[in-house]
């Protein structure tokens, strides 16, 4: 416990020292919201707090995680991050580097009908639109980790387009300094009515050092709009991650996301879409990697609140090691949301016997007239497949590759970026250690 309050401490001092600055109106959000967070404390108790029954969040407030400071430039760092983001050459970027908006490692942001610039130049260039969306899809009031998010709002990332967007916009998080630090990515999208983007939203460390990254995502998807979302957790294996997203979609909107997660030891994302006018759509798709003795947990919300509603999700999780995945998904279907078509699953594949999935879909229903199913599946690599690929002249090891590549790829097929569809071919393999290449010793 005194450990913890020490936690609480550091939090605080840092706050102190940030809490200044911006409209008056951010800094009564800000203070409002780190009183939210010290009255909540983070969910370390065993009792009430459900949502939080199969992760551990003791490892996050244990530890007395620094606000990071800003590092300078490095060429390091640039070499770094295009061997770690090759497929992106030519798209749109915009970095946010320990937690301040790096201008040098951002480029392609001149788009007609798009507005992509840090969260600070925002406030200030366009505060109508923040101020009408910053805080208010992504609640507080009751989570700890989007409290501390919000009391911590600085250089993230906003963007806005009004038109079709073509090329991809990518967004990049990136933990580089060498200390023991939190970042606190905060990232708004807006897609005004009839638009339509793609964004890729990255997290990912440069060197092996601990560190915490506590982000959240607010999504406004307007009538008639279309957003394509693709967001990729590649951090190391000694980082802590807890990401929030969450989505609102009007009347005939279209959201569609696809979540990558591969790295960090200990992760969870918390995934909400309101589902919030007719004629609305969402399709979420995922896919989990695990190895060694790392954690990831997904919780995904799906609430229609209209009628004439759709949405799919579908995840996929492979499992090695001593490894364990929780995935949490809940479709809530409101009274009179009515013509609700939703469908969730969830299936996993475990390589080792030691390897763990929790996985719990559920459906709660208060409408007539729904179609509405769920299902979730975990199990090992059926021993006729690996009998009919090695029948066939393959030996043991390729033929496994084979079988998880095929297992992966249902989730991967779905990208539309080819660049990004061929990396993430690679990097689903890469992402266990069984199927790296040995290095050769002398």
């Amino acid at each position: 416990m005194a450990k913890t309050l020490a936690t609480y401490d550091r939090y605080a001092a840092d706050f102190e020292r940030l809490r200044h600055g911006g409209p008056d109106w951010l800094r009564e959000l800000r203070s409002s919201a780190f009183d939210r967070f010290q009255q909540l404390g983070f969910p370390v108790a065993r009792k009430g707090n459900e949502a939080w029954k199969y992760t551990d969040a003791r490892p996050f407030a244990a530890e007395a995680f620094g606000y990071a400071q800003p590092q300078p430039t490095r060429r390091t760092t640039a070499v770094r991050l295009n061997q770690l983001l090759p497929f992106d050459d030519g798209f749109a970027r915009i970095a946010v580097i320990d937690g301040r908006f790096a201008p040098e490692f951002s480029t392609g942001l001149g788009f007609y009908g798009l507005e992509a610039m840090s969260l600070m130049q925002a406030i200030d260039k366009e505060p109508r639109i923040v101020k009408g969306h910053l805080a208010k899809h992504a609640a507080w009031q009751g989570d700890a980790f989007t409290a501390l998010n919000t009391a911590f709002i600085h250089d993230g990332v906003f963007i806005h387009a009004t038109h079709l967007i073509e090329q991809p916009v990518h967004i990049v998080y990136v933990s580089a300094g060498n200390e023991t630090a939190v970042t606190h990515p905060r990232t708004l999208v807006v897609a005004a009515p009839l638009s339509q983007i793609t964004f890729i939203e990255t997290y990912l460390s440069i060197g092996d050092r601990r560190h915490f990254t506590n982000g959240v995502t607010e999504v406004a998807v307007e009538d008639g709009a279309t957003v394509e979302h693709y967001r990729l957790l590649i951090e190391n294996q000694e980082a802590y991650h807890v990401g929030g997203t969450r989505v609102r979609l009007g009347r005939d909107s279209s959201y569609s996301s696809l979540s990558y997660e591969a790295g960090a030891g200990l992760a969870r994302h918390d995934l909400g879409v309101l589902l919030a006018e007719p004629g609305c759509s969402a399709t979420i798709n995922g896919l989990y990697i695990t190895s060694g003795d790392q954690h990831i947990d997904n919780m995904i919300n799906i609430d229609h609140a209209a009628p004439h509603t759709t949405s799919r999700l579908y995840y996929k999780g492979i499992l090695d090691d001593r490894s364990r995945a929780v995935f949490g998904g809940t479709v809530f279907v409101r009274a009179g949301a009515d013509k609700t078509d939703a469908h969730q699953e969830d299936k996993n594949l475990l390589l080792s016997r030691e390897a763990e999935v929790d996985s719990k879909p559920a459906l709660e229903i208060y409408a007539d007239d729904v179609k509405a199913g769920h299902g979730a599946t975990a199990g090992a690599i059926a021993d006729e497949a690996l009998f009919y690929m090695r029948s066939r002249g393959l030996d043991e090891d390729t033929a496994m590759q084979f079988l998880v590549r095929g297992f992966a790829a249902e989730i991967i097929d779905r990208v539309s970026i080819d660049p990004l569809r061929e990396w993430l071919e690679e990097q689903a393999l890469a992402a266990l250690p069984r199927f790296r290449p040995q290095e050769v010793v002398a």
